[in-house]
């Protein structure tokens, strides 16, 4: 696919164009990479910029997808899983390597997936379950990851050391270079990528598809509606009616304000270090409870640093408070918002994945 794909892919319900698959010759492919700047001139318009100038792999497009949804405090954490021997950076073959380990990983998942598609349907067809190697766990057997950093986490210690690294060189020279190859390690491959520089990749493409979804909503101002955010907020999560929510919202603020940018960005901040303010909830045993607006704001900035406007926190009460007590439902805003986060990726099996990887696909790449 194209960083124009890529943007596409995240932040429509679905692409707008079918695509075409065509052929690239090297030389062909060679042009389009030399239009890829390095990474020290990355910027919030990286992908915007390269347009259809650009090559993602299906590995490096679950990468990207798994980024969106980081916090800050983790970018460190995913740069050492990468710094497999420890020197502070990070050279094409370390990153090749993990991306190949993972690779082989979701294929793995991908199976288990198919067997428990075939178990279900003789259990539909004929009453009986029939137990598979891919869907009872034998001992001994390690569950899959549930995550690329998961699975990152559990291959890093061995990397250098497994049949993948001794191979490395085998299997690298094969591949094709890609944008993100490009960027990260040079036209030739050589360069290395430091923890600066891979902070501010992460945080750019954050930054970018906020940007593009903020702008597109916003009509050139410098704001968008309560209404316009609450709309972005339900999109991709599990809610089938959302009508209720945004009556409920149009009935509590009469008069707009608008939310900047900088309201929008802290909240989809705060959003990444959701799970971190699930246990503070749990710890302040507010679980089991609704809480209010100053709770909510408190317990947000301790559990993730970020600071929500008083406008803000009260715009996402008006939303959700369907009952209209000033009171949000714990459990019911959880489960929306990690809809929300994973752009309705959270109950995805691969397949489903390379799906919608492929429908948005229009190169077929040939390294020879």
């Amino acid at each position: 696919m194209t960083p124009h794909d890529f943007i596409q892919a995240v932040t429509s319900d679905e692409p707008k164009h079918a695509k075409k698959w065509r052929s690239l010759s090297k030389q062909e492919l060679n042009q389009i990479l030399m239009e890829t700047p390095p990474v020290w001139k990355g910027s919030s318009k990286l992908f915007r910029n390269l347009n259809e100038k650009g090559v993602i792999s299906y590995t490096e497009y679950l990468f990207l997808l798994c980024i969106l949804t980081k916090p800050h405090a983790g970018f460190r954490i995913a740069f050492n899983m990468f710094d497999t021997d420890g020197n502070e950076m990070v050279d094409k073959k370390e990153f090749l390597v993990l991306q190949e380990i993972f690779r082989k990983k979701n294929e793995k998942r991908e199976k288990r997936g198919d067997e428990e598609k075939r178990a279900m349907l003789r259990l539909q067809l004929y009453g009986y379950h029939t137990p598979t190697n891919s869907v009872l766990k034998t001992e001994g057997e390690d569950l899959v990851p549930r995550s690329y950093w998961d699975t990152l986490r559990r291959s890093t210690s061995q990397a250098l050391f497994s049949d993948l690294a001794e191979r490395a060189d085998d299997y690298t020279s094969s591949l094709s270079d890609t944008t993100l190859l490009v960027h990260f390690f040079g036209k030739k491959g050589k360069a290395e990528l430091n923890f600066e520089d891979f902070y501010r990749f992460m945080d750019n493409l954050q930054t970018e598809v906020l940007e593009i979804e903020f702008l597109s909503y916003s009509n050139g101002m410098n704001t968008i509606s309560e209404e316009d955010f609450a709309h972005i907020l339900l999109r991709y999560t599990n809610v089938e009616n959302t009508s209720s929510y945004l009556e409920n919202m149009r009935g509590s603020i009469p008069e707009e304000k608008g939310i900047t940018f900088e309201e929008f960005r802290s909240f989809f901040q705060f959003l990444n270090n959701l799970e971190d303010f699930t246990i503070a909830m749990q710890m302040y045993n507010f679980a089991s409870r609704s809480i209010g607006q100053d709770e909510f704001k408190r317990a947000v900035y301790v559990a993730t640093g970020v600071k929500l406007s008083p406008h803000l926190v009260n715009t996402v009460f008006k939303i959700f408070d369907v009952d209209r007590d000033d009171q949000l439902s714990y459990k019911e805003f959880i489960g929306i918002m990690k809809d929300r986060l994973n752009r309705g990726f959270r109950g995805y099996k691969p397949i489903q994945r390379y799906t919608t990887f492929k429908s948005c696909v229009r190169k077929e790449l040939y390294s020879r």
